[in-house]
């Protein structure tokens, strides 16, 4: 009975995950069976790679949607995938370098004060277009595609759902916040009559994706390769949590060098098909947590699930109905999210803005990320998360560490 009863537990894993897995590339505009079909083919690969000993489930990183959104508007879809398979290689030398040297020059060359503004940079750094859909206007405020009275009722009404159940709401329903905003957003969309479901009657029952194959420019390569940066941290504190929630070493087996492997190979194999990239998910973690069943062949059959769904070419043609101030109001409070990320990351590591160090580190990063600097050479430039990710790193490696004398003078000042 209890093995009738995994494929089952499969489905609501992925329910957990859905709302999350179809809001990035709604938002970017990559394809949601995409999305759905990489999720479970990169899920299943990282099963291969890690021999099914982790149970945890890959989908779209919300680390990538500003890269993907700049890469797509500068270069198109198929040289940004491009990028992100540079990306995911990225992760395969990580995963090596872990190998071989184990995981403290992770922490040398990725410490929190590096981390930390590179996250907020992340979040930040899509406020605007965050605003601007939950004022029915397209992501870059160019056109009005939904009138602001409906749209503000809309987006505040999606808003406010997503914060009560992630904070009131109890048992699985608490790890399906952003589902929760969707179906409330959608519905008061379709009180308002503002939904057309032309594409949805036309579309077939069945239908193949719509993938995308790569293509390889080095600007697009260049941009894309620092943007790993954050993942991979995120990478391994997600592997942490799974960790603490089964009591079981994964850092030792499998081994973080296979996550962070299964991880980068589920990422190349994304883009080389324009889906998004990869990352194990925190929702599904706080799933196996409640229900505290610990199989990994659950998430096989989570896996299996998304492909199958990714062939229902109505689900994706509903997915592309979701007006923009739905996810205007969620996003209002994801991107917060994970700004918050990056700021808790420098709090709970006690990094000290005290020192002159960490405050050139951090105080530069930041406002080279909001304010747009940007450096370029001929038809080359680089901007936004990937130049905070290299000055971050450089200014980490190249300034000396504060004297211990300076860092008790600078403790023992009052505060004014």
């Amino acid at each position: 009975m209890q093995k009738l009863l995994i494929p089952l537990q499969g489905a609501q894993m992925l329910f957990v995950a859905f709302g999350a897995l179809v809001l990035m590339p709604l938002i970017t505009g990559l394809d949601t069976g995409v999305a759905l079909f990489t999720a479970g083919a990169g899920t299943l690969l990282f099963q291969l790679i890690t021999k099914r000993q982790v149970p945890i489930f890959l989908a779209s990183s919300f680390a990538f949607i500003a890269p993907i959104l700049y890469g797509v508007q500068t270069w198109g879809i198929p040289a940004t995938m491009g990028g992100l398979i540079a990306a995911g290689c990225m992760y395969l030398i990580l995963a090596s370098l872990v190998k071989i040297r184990g995981t403290a020059f992770i922490h040398r060359l990725l410490p929190p004060v590096v981390v930390g503004p590179v996250i907020i940079i992340i979040g930040l750094g899509l406020a605007p277009t965050a605003v601007n859909m939950a004022l029915g206007k397209t992501g870059d405020g160019s056109a009005i595609l939904v009138d602001y009275h409906t749209a503000i009722v809309i987006s505040l009404a999606s808003l406010f759902t997503t914060i009560a159940v992630a904070i009131w709401a109890k048992g699985l329903l608490k790890l399906m916040p952003i589902l929760a905003g969707i179906i409330v957003g959608y519905g008061l969309s379709l009180a308002y009559g503002i939904i057309d479901f032309d594409k949805v009657t036309q579309a077939p029952w069945l239908a193949i994706p719509n993938f995308v194959a790569p293509e390889f420019h080095w600007q697009a390569i260049m941009f894309m390769i620092p943007v790993a940066i954050a993942p991979a941290v995120e990478h391994i504190g997600d592997i942490l949590a799974i960790s603490n929630v089964t009591g079981k070493d994964y850092f030792k087996k499998p081994g973080l060098h296979r996550t962070l492997a299964g991880d980068g190979v589920a990422t190349i194999m994304a883009a080389a098909v324009g889906g998004p990239p990869n990352t194990t998910y925190s929702e599904v973690t706080g799933a196996v947590s409640l229900t505290r069943n610990f199989n990994p062949t659950i998430m096989t059959w989570t896996a299996i699930t998304a492909i199958t769904l990714a062939f229902v070419g109505k689900l994706g043609a509903l997915m592309q109905t979701i007006p923009v101030p739905v996810m205007g109001g969620i996003m209002c409070l994801l991107f917060g999210s994970i700004a918050a990320v990056g700021l808790n990351s420098l709090i709970r590591n006690q990094v000290d803005l005290g020192e002159p160090r960490n405050l050139c580190i951090v105080g530069v990063t930041l406002v080279f990320g909001i304010g747009g600097m940007a450096f370029g050479i001929g038809s080359f430039s680089l901007q936004g998360i990937s130049l905070c990710g290299i000055v971050a790193i450089t200014l980490n490696l190249i300034l000396p560490p504060t004297p211990a004398h300076l860092k008790a003078t600078a403790t023992a000042e009052p505060i004014e």
